[in-house]
């Protein structure tokens, strides 16, 4: 990320966790595949066909990363075990987290494509990674929302809305506190430790225009009643990153 040992410790943090994250998506949305009406039945099959291509791709920029000299195994466990206990619920709450997971990475999409300013320096083609890995969260940022508003059609508006923002709020902490920890294991292996780290990450990550900081009102929305993920459209800026892309 231009030199910046932050930047680089967070966005390699997001991609370690995307290649085992994206094959729990497809798992979950698959299992409802079969039961959903024909339009968000493609919908889901687009969205398994671009996050099996996320995690092909991001499964080579981790394996850059580890040939690098960076030792990714205790990062990978983690991961392994979140998904673990997670499996272990219900398929129904897999969806919401699932939903939960993708509102992050829509929202990190956003941030990606509307701030180029946070890629300055950065080679050619980690830039095109990341932005073509957002422009496609953007695209299906609402079928795991879709689905799982499907899928809990029969319970009242208040109970979907209650469960969705439980367990938002749990999602929320986990996804947080494992990232962060993930980030200062790496900037450690860098030899960036101790209070040093947490106060430089912490500022990174929570300061003023902080990465995680400026997400906090798009995150937010789904705390609304009425809260659908194309509320916030984007269309515009998706089309506009594809005709970049193609230039």
């Amino acid at each position: 990320m231009g030199g910046d040992p932050l930047a680089s410790a967070w966005f390699t943090a997001l991609s370690v966790s995307f290649p085992r994250g994206e094959d729990f998506f497809i798992a979950t949305l698959r299992a409802y595949r079969g039961d959903l009406p024909p339009r968000l039945a493609a919908d889901v099959r687009a969205f398994i066909a671009q996050e099996a291509n996320h995690a092909r791709e991001h499964t080579l920029f981790n394996r850059l990363a580890s040939e690098a000299g960076y030792d990714l195994t205790a990062i990978d466990a983690r991961l392994l075990a979140f998904i673990a206990e997670t499996s272990a619920t219900s398929s129904f709450v897999n969806l919401v987290v699932t939903a939960c997971l993708e509102h992050f990475t829509a929202i990190i999409a956003h941030d990606v494509l509307a701030r180029p300013d946070t890629f300055t320096g950065v080679a050619p083609e980690v830039l095109a990674l990341w932005q073509w890995h957002a422009t496609e969260e953007i695209e299906h940022k609402a079928v795991a929302f879709d689905t799982w508003m499907y899928a809990a059609r029969r319970l009242s508006r208040w109970r979907r809305w209650k469960i969705r923002c439980l367990i938002m709020l749990k999602v929320t902490a986990l996804f947080v506190s494992h990232r962060t920890r993930d980030a200062l294991e790496l900037m450690a292996q860098d030899g960036v430790t101790g209070h040093t780290a947490k106060r430089q990450l912490r500022r990174y990550l929570w300061g003023r225009d902080g990465a995680l900081r400026r997400l906090v009102p798009a995150w937010a929305r789904w705390f609304r009643p009425g809260f659908h993920p194309w509320n916030g459209q984007d269309q515009a800026r998706i089309q506009t990153a594809k005709i970049e892309a193609i230039a």
